[in-house]
């Protein structure tokens, strides 16, 4: 459990993000430590539901994999909703699916094509183009609501967030239904499409498909670590403010760039080391079906929660995040059309979430630290004509 992953460094962190929490350490150490200790939680979560779905049978196992794969996002939604925190759950879900399709993916093929240089690195394009169709049937979903509320409130002249608000949870309701049939497309009809090459070493950062745990010790193991994972998860959202006020960064930032690097380090690790070993296709298993996952899965099961708790929580991301997340789609979906791979396509994708993560960066930046002592002037130059 602990030391078959090399991420077990990391584990005396949940012990020193809860002594922190409970002995009144500052703020931000707690929203460092609880960080730091979610990234082995979260791989070793992973790795506990492929141990169960051996006597689980696929069907419940993909079920499974769909509720626990990307728990780390789900829990620390569920608890920005609770608390009435829709921004910090609008920013930390579609920062994972930025960072599964730029950040994961990115790094892979540069990676995989600088140490393949003289191999041809291919893949299947089928698998790849049954995920970027669902992220952008995703992308269409995201993009209606905020299309919607500009119509809605340019023609009757009012500002109305009721029909933004009912579409979003039609869109949501859409998106489930089908993340359903891609499940079904995925472990029935479909299979051959997303069986893994069978040659997996033993050194390898993910687990190998072999049984190594009972089923019982699998299950308490599980239980335990997704209780742990919803203590380190209400420490995050309750601290993010205060790390923000701390380091001088934006929320936004943090739950965009930040978060979303964290809880995906386990799945960045293991596609980067799949990418090296020319094995793209469980590479592209990995990252596209994440941001896949998030997108038709966790953000639609966010609103429809949000719906039950009383929330008007919808799909309307704003303009930036929403472009951003359409645009990435579109630079993926271009990258993948001709089932090949250099290093240039992975460089390529990289720099688009170096400039997506300083767009943010500066977005929460105050004014008077971007523009200095000139604004300054400028602003009592304006105040003494104006008088």
């Amino acid at each position: 459990i602990f030391l078959g992953t090399k991420l077990f460094v990391l584990f005396p962190a949940v012990p020193l993000a809860i002594a922190a929490q409970n002995f009144g350490f500052g703020r931000a150490w707690v929203f460092t430590l609880s960080l730091l200790g979610l990234t082995p939680l979260a791989e070793r979560v992973s790795f506990l539901t492929e141990q169960i779905a051996f006597y689980t049978g696929p069907t419940v196992g993909g079920l499974l994999n769909a509720t626990c794969g990307n728990a780390t996002e789900l829990i620390i939604a569920l608890f920005a909703l609770h608390k009435g925190k829709i921004e910090v759950v609008k920013c930390s879900l579609i920062g994972s699916v930025l960072s599964n399709l730029l950040l994961v993916l990115g790094s892979s093929l540069f990676c995989g094509g600088i140490v393949n240089l003289r191999k041809e690195q291919t893949f299947d394009r089928k698998q790849a183009n049954v995920n970027t169709s669902l992220l952008m049937l995703g992308g269409l979903c995201h993009i209606l609501p905020l299309l919607f509320r500009y119509a809605v409130n340019s023609s009757d002249q009012i500002v109305s967030t009721a029909p933004t608000l009912a579409l979003s949870r039609v869109c949501s309701i859409v998106m489930l239904a089908t993340y359903v049939a891609y499940l079904f497309f995925q472990l029935k009809t479909h299979r051959q499409l997303f069986e893994s090459p069978e040659e997996d070493d033993s050194d390898d950062l993910v687990s190998e498909n072999e049984r190594v745990m009972g089923f019982p010790s699998a299950f308490a193991w599980l239980v335990s670590m997704t209780i742990v994972i919803a203590i380190l998860s209400e420490y995050v959202v309750g601290t993010i403010e205060a790390a923000s006020d701390s380091w001088g960064i934006s929320i936004s930032f943090l739950s965009i760039i930040l978060l979303p690097i964290v809880g995906n380090a386990a799945e960045h690790a293991g596609a980067v080391i799949f990418a090296l070993k020319n094995k793209l296709d469980i590479t592209l298993g990995v990252s596209l079906g994440s941001a896949t996952q998030i997108s038709m899965f966790v953000v639609p099961l966010s609103v429809m929660v949000a719906w039950v708790m009383g929330i008007p929580m919808d799909l309307d991301f704003k303009s930036l995040e929403t472009g951003a997340l359409v645009l990435s789609i579109l630079i993926t979906s271009f990258a993948l059309q001709d089932g090949s791979s250099h290093y240039l396509k992975g460089f390529v994708l990289l720099l688009a979430y170096v400039v997506i993560g300083a767009c943010f960066f500066i977005l929460g930046t105050p004014p008077d630290q971007l523009n200095g002592a000139n604004d300054n002037t400028i602003s009592a130059n304006y105040h003494v004509v104006e008088t």
